[in-house]
């Protein structure tokens, strides 16, 4: 006589996610670290809409705010003993936008349109989220005891401030265009001012696995 299967076990409901709950103070903070990116971005594109520079120094202004913001919410996560599943990725996020895209945002506004500075821009956005995805996969690898990490491999994204600093005396010394230091080379068909190799360079350190930089 054959038993009867025995019924599958009951499925436990699955539970709801809820993101807002799971927002810390260091969450908030982040992400006013990609909404002064992202008004960067928006202030960059309103310079190039309407011809007016003053919109320039409005995304300027905004990138140390970013900055304030990067580096304030891990010291309120260690202050407060909290941090939410969402915090990791929500830095990442923000840093893209705040240190990826606004920087390459704000060099494309000043003058580095060229097809090739185009490109230049695109590699060093790209070196960017790599060198953030790099950093979340390998963090606990390069972390001590204590769960902190020892150093970076590469240059951390937030270095790209120091492009913007370079922009912004650019632009204060009314050498933005066609003006810009090194000026434009016509290479065929397209164009590439010698300045945007920053970015190039900026963004190869990026992803650079021989450079490591001590995290303090």
């Amino acid at each position: 006589m054959t038993s009867e299967p025995s019924p599958p076990p009951a499925r436990r409901p699955r539970r709801h996610f809820s993101m807002i709950r799971t927002f810390v103070l260091a969450d908030f903070v982040t992400l006013g670290n990609g909404f002064a990116g992202a008004g960067a971005i928006l202030a960059s594109m309103q310079a190039l809409a309407t011809g007016n520079p003053r919109w320039l120094w409005v995304a300027f202004a905004l990138m140390p705010v970013a900055l304030a913001m990067d580096v304030a919410d891990g010291r309120i996560a260690r202050w407060r003993f909290r941090k939410s599943p969402l915090g990791a990725d929500l830095d990442s996020l923000a840093d893209v936008i705040s240190f990826g895209m606004a920087p390459a945002a704000l060099a494309f506004a000043v003058g580095l349109r060229g097809g090739l500075d185009v490109a230049a821009l695109l590699y060093f956005v790209a070196c960017g989220i790599s060198r953030l995805a790099r950093f979340n996969v390998t963090s606990a690898e390069l972390s001590d005891g204590t769960g902190k990490v020892k150093y970076f491999e590469g240059t951390p994204i937030p270095t790209s401030l120091l492009l913007v600093m370079v922009l912004a005396v650019a632009l204060w010394q009314g050498r933005i265009g066609d003006a810009l230091w090194g000026g434009v080379w016509d290479i065929g068909p397209v164009q590439l001012h010698p300045l945007v190799l920053m970015y190039v360079a900026s963004g190869s350190a990026m992803i650079s696995k021989t450079l490591r930089i001590p995290k303090f």
